[in-house]
């Protein structure tokens, strides 16, 4: 009896307590509410499922890598800041990530500046690769030394990653994914 009697009593308070520790844990006092709004639309799925944007690294800077295309043209990635990049990692062996090129394609002609940086080995027939399927606007960057894939501890190809015009990640998609969608347009409104 004085068992129940003590247990009572302490229900209320454990109660409240967890009551009040599940709001303190909602509360993200360290993001305004317009960070926490857009995490919602962008990211609906943490894990987030192959195809599907994850926001996992948000806020992170581009890497300063240094890219080169297959006549020898440098491209420095920290100089493309002041406008939206998505760096798409992919290789001419790699069915979804070909699937993906008309559609990457025709991204890259407006506001958004998308990079493909091809993950083959032999660096020297990916030019050609993109002339042979039409692409026009991608251009033959490299990633010889397979720095970017170690950066990004890339696993899947393709991998995909939206920086803002300052150079932060937004989200990334790893596998392939519908570019030329309405929902794929949602996603990338906030940069444009």
């Amino acid at each position: 009896m004085l068992f129940s009697r003590s247990l009572k009593s302490v229900i209320p308070g454990l109660a409240l307590a967890c009551a009040g520790g599940l709001l303190l844990a909602g509360c993200d006092r360290q993001s305004n509410e317009k960070v926490q709004a857009k995490l919602a639309v962008e990211c609906s799925t943490i894990p987030a499922k192959v195809g599907e944007p994850d926001c996992g690294k948000q806020g992170n800077e581009m890497p300063d890598f240094t890219l080169v295309d297959p006549s020898g043209k440098k491209l420095a990635m920290t100089s493309l800041k002041g406008k939206p990049v998505l760096l798409n990692l992919w290789a001419t062996w790699c069915a979804p990530c070909v699937a993906e090129l008309p559609q990457l394609d025709k991204l890259a002609g407006g506001k958004l500046k998308v990079l493909t940086v091809s993950q083959d080995m032999q660096t020297e027939k990916v030019a050609d690769f993109l002339k042979a399927r039409g692409v026009k606007n991608l251009e033959p960057w490299l990633d010889e030394k397979n720095d970017l894939s170690a950066h990004y501890d890339i696993q899947t190809l393709p991998t995909t990653i939206l920086y803002d015009a300052q150079g932060k990640e937004v989200w990334r998609v790893t596998g392939p994914r519908e570019w030329d969608s309405a929902e794929t347009r949602k996603i990338l409104a906030p940069v444009l």
